[in-house]
């Protein structure tokens, strides 16, 4: 796809992996870019920025930006949430709160934003997952489990979205060095490089994206040994 000529919408874009990826939207050509935050205020002030206020627990949020989005052609969904807690220590009100943001924000935003997509011609969606998406890690339950839902949603929509002139991508990256791991010994890539690698995938046309150096190295354990590929998380994000 020609990233120039499309009109983006990231959301989370007030910070961390979202900011490098409105960044490099307008670097590599978009003349504007729609950035979805919680907190607008928090978005990087430039006159090709549109920052909209955004969140992913707040359906009416949603809807708002999908009114005000009218010429959007591609979006970034890469706003989430991450809590550290074991399978049997994990606070339900808290796991609950990672599936409503991951998984049920994510379904929201989707359904949303198919129309405009559609009514512009087709275009993008890209949903920001995880390594985790497809083998879980036990200091990471929650999280774990609403990245594999969303996982899910991802190959449910393709098909049907395929119809309506619109493409869905799924990003797989590792650690990233972000506020969300900050507290996480584990290899980090900088959001800054993960962000190139997404958008390059994503120029690619490729629908299954692997955007940094570790996530690349355990995609070939994946398709090859898919046990190998779940021990190997079962104890890799612990606390610093």
């Amino acid at each position: 796809m020609d990233i120039s000529a499309s009109t983006p919408v990231v959301t989370g874009a007030g910070r961390g992996l979202g900011r490098h990826l409105m960044d490099g939207l307008l670097d590599r050509g978009a003349q504007k870019v729609y950035a979805l935050a919680r907190d607008p205020s928090t978005v990087r002030q430039d006159r090709r920025v549109i920052a909209l206020r955004f969140d992913l627990l707040d359906p009416s949020t949603i809807a708002e930006a999908a009114r005000v989005v009218a010429d959007a052609t591609l979006l970034i969904n890469n706003a989430s949430t991450a809590a550290f807690a074991t399978p049997l220590e994990a606070d339900l009100d808290t796991v609950r709160n990672e599936l409503d943001v991951n998984f049920e924000g994510l379904y929201r935003t989707i359904r949303a934003f198919v129309p405009v997509i559609e009514a512009n011609g087709g275009g993008q969606i890209v949903n920001l997952l995880s390594l985790l998406s497809l083998a879980s890690t036990p200091p990471m339950t929650g999280y774990s489990a609403s990245k594999a839902a969303a996982h899910s949603l991802t190959q449910a929509l393709r098909p049907v979205l395929a119809a309506k002139g619109i493409t869905v991508h799924a990003v797989y990256p590792g650690g990233i060095d972000t506020d969300m791991l900050a507290g996480v010994d584990a290899p980090k890539t900088p959001a800054a490089e993960v962000a190139g690698g997404i958008l390059s995938g994503l120029a690619a046309g490729y629908e299954d994206i692997f955007p940094d150096p570790n996530s690349q190295a355990m995609s070939q354990v994946w398709w090859s040994d898919p046990k190998s590929f779940e021990r190997a998380f079962s104890g890799v994000a612990t606390a610093a």
